[in-house]
């Protein structure tokens, strides 16, 4: 697909390649903002792929909402990026992601992963409830120590205490159709046994 230079808005230190519908992020990008640009927002395009980040040496904040970045995500070192937003793409393994992060970008104070499959919550599924959402808060505080706001709210002590002591077994897992239906086999089997009759 042919990229338009002319369609990048820049303001100062900003970069906005918004609704581009880019698949990647062009090699004229990193070579003319790659040493000036702090905040690059690259939201509502069709990327899968962040390669073209490496020139993006002094970035502050990257907003790369409403993509198709998945699992395979790999980003440069970004010493000095505070502030991430990858809401609404295809994240499904949380824990790769975040220790991938935790090793490419030390400064990370600000993530936001809403819309994610990754991200339990109302706005992925109607199944998901306030405790699944906070089992995921802790995890990922568990995981990214140095966070102050995660999605929408900031980080509370007390949330960085739970993080600490529990963090690391409140990975949520999605369970397999097939997975669900052996535990409703085995509770029913449990039942019978217990009750000593099957119910109807």
């Amino acid at each position: 697909m042919a990229h338009s230079e002319a369609l990048v808005v820049v303001n100062g230190s900003q970069v906005s390649c918004i609704g581009l519908d880019w698949e990647d992020i062009p090699d004229f990008l990193g070579a003319k903002y790659g040493e000036v640009a702090r905040r690059l927002d690259l939201s509502f395009n069709q990327l899968r792929s962040l390669t073209g980040l490496k020139a993006f040496s002094q970035l502050e904040e990257l907003i790369v909402d409403n993509n198709l970045l998945g699992n395979d995500l790999r980003l440069p070192r970004l010493p000095r990026l505070h502030t991430l937003t990858f809401n609404k793409n295809q994240f499904t393994d949380i824990e790769a992601l975040l220790d991938h992060l935790a090793e490419v970008t030390p400064a990370l104070e600000y993530l936001s992963l809403l819309g994610n499959e990754a991200c339990p919550n109302q706005l992925v599924s109607m199944d998901k409830d306030e405790d699944d959402y906070q089992r995921y808060r802790y995890f990922v505080l568990h995981k990214l120590t140095k966070l102050k706001f995660l999605d929408t709210r900031r980080v509370t002590q007390w949330e960085r205490s739970e993080a600490e002591a529990r963090g690391a077994f409140m990975k949520v897992v999605k369970l397999k159709n097939d997975q669900v239906s052996a535990l409703i086999l085995l509770e029913r089997r449990r039942h019978v046994t217990h009750t000593g009759s099957k119910d109807s």
